[in-house]
């Protein structure tokens, strides 16, 4: 399983869905960076990704993007064969 790195902030529905799917998909462990407790973080997510929203989801070395970005790789029968690697 590849491991996951998540940009989040505390009160995000976006995050707490995207959290849901990948533990729905057998992510037991989530690397989760909360960017309202950490500003300094956002500005790193924000050059990495070029975006400012959260989450920010990165599966593996690969940037998925956010929320609908992760339920559109599932969809697309995308989101499993990258979680194994």
């Amino acid at each position: 399983m590849q491991s996951v790195k998540m940009y989040t902030t505390a009160v995000c529905p976006y995050c707490i869905r995207a959290k849901q799917i990948l533990k729905a998909k057998g992510v037991a462990d989530i690397d989760e960076v909360r960017v309202d407790l950490h500003p300094q973080e956002r500005y790193k997510m924000m050059e990495m990704t070029g975006r400012r929203t959260v989450p920010q989801i990165f599966i593996g070395e690969t940037h998925v993007g956010g929320c609908d970005d992760l339920v559109a790789l599932d969809h697309r029968g995308g989101l499993d064969p990258l979680l194994k690697g």
